[in-house]
């Protein structure tokens, strides 16, 4: 037992060093790479110039974004494959990000989402209601859930294209942000969605022991003192405020829910709790490794992150699809 609890803990300390230094590259490495050299200067002999700014300015708070919305990613996906027993599952397939995506498109048609707490809010309605729906449809079985979520993304998505080509002020306003991408977000204010990330990653950490005794089943969850009807309402509001969370601030990315999931599930050892600190760390390094290269694959410019996970994604899924198929976790 003390041999297991000291390999998950070295597993877990390895995967934070890697972020450490895939973090570093994120604030060294782009269109216009900084030495490292000059990126401590920048923090420890500040002079004003480009280079610093920069490093200060843009990539700090890229990366610091970067690492919050992939812990909420890769978070929300282990919650919800989790909780519907489903490893085809996650925010993006089941609807969640495509109902923030089009509450935000909606109220910027309605004029309401201006300052980002609007965002912010339209983006967690959003995500209640798509989910809500999702659920109600599909709950019956894992694969019609994924179908229901499937459709819906679709459906929500061609509304949202429909209403940004007939109305060219939510086109101006929406297109940077229509694709996912952590390019030009450090310009607007993330205090607000950044503390609920914060906040809804704890709340995940909390529910991750009653969830594993749901797991078990309700019969060992009840024995075990557990609340299944609490436990299922927890997860959905921390996925739920996670995925709109960081869909409010970086737009529409897809497939880290499902890829960080299977990447900490064999580590974990069947442990929730494990499996939850494994994805908080794998999530953020997934997406700055996706950021970065979405920097450097084009010379003329950059490529919207979403567009690179998506890359990497779809193979995961049809690699998720022929090991799994429709049974369940």
């Amino acid at each position: 037992m003390r041999t297991e609890l000291s390999g998950r803990v070295a597993i877990l300390v390895a995967a934070a060093a890697l972020l450490v230094v895939v973090a570093g590259a994120g604030v060294s490495v782009g269109t216009h790479t900084i030495a490292p050299a000059e990126v401590w200067r920048a923090f420890a002999a500040y002079a004003g110039a480009d280079d610093h700014l920069i490093v200060r300015e843009v990539r700090v708070p890229r990366t610091i974004l970067g690492i919050c919305v992939g812990a909420a990613l890769g978070a929300s996906g282990a919650l919800i494959q989790t909780l519907t027993r489903n490893p085809l599952a996650e925010p993006g397939v089941l609807g969640v990000t495509a109902g923030a995506g089009f509450a935000i498109n909606m109220g910027g048609a309605l004029g309401l989402a201006g300052a980002q707490p609007a965002k912010l809010g339209l983006a967690f309605a959003g995500s209640v209601l798509a989910a809500l729906v999702v659920y109600a449809v599909g709950r019956t079985s894992p694969l019609r859930l994924v179908l229901a979520g499937v459709a819906l993304s679709s459906v929500l998505a061609g509304v949202s294209l429909g209403m940004r080509l007939m109305l060219p002020d939510v086109f101006d306003r929406f297109r940077f942000w229509s694709v996912g991408s952590l390019a030009g977000r450090e310009q607007v204010s993330l205090t607000v969605p950044l503390l609920v990330i914060a906040l809804a990653l704890i709340g995940a950490m909390a529910v991750a022991r009653p969830l594993n005794a749901l797991v078990l089943g309700e019969q060992v969850a009840h024995t075990l003192g557990g609340h299944t009807v609490r436990t299922r309402l927890g997860v959905l509001v921390i996925v739920t405020l996670l995925t709109g969370a960081a869909t409010a601030v970086a737009g529409p990315i897809a497939f880290v829910g499902l890829i960080v999931p299977h990447l900490a599930r064999r580590p974990a050892g069947g442990s929730i709790p494990w499996l939850m600190a494994y994805t908080m760390v794998l999530g953020p390094i997934l997406l700055l490794v996706s950021d970065i290269g979405s920097r450097v694959l084009l010379p003329t410019g950059e490529v919207p992150v979403a567009v690179v996970t998506a890359f990497l994604g779809g193979p995961a899924l049809i690699w998720a699809v022929r090991r799994y198929g429709a049974v369940s976790l």
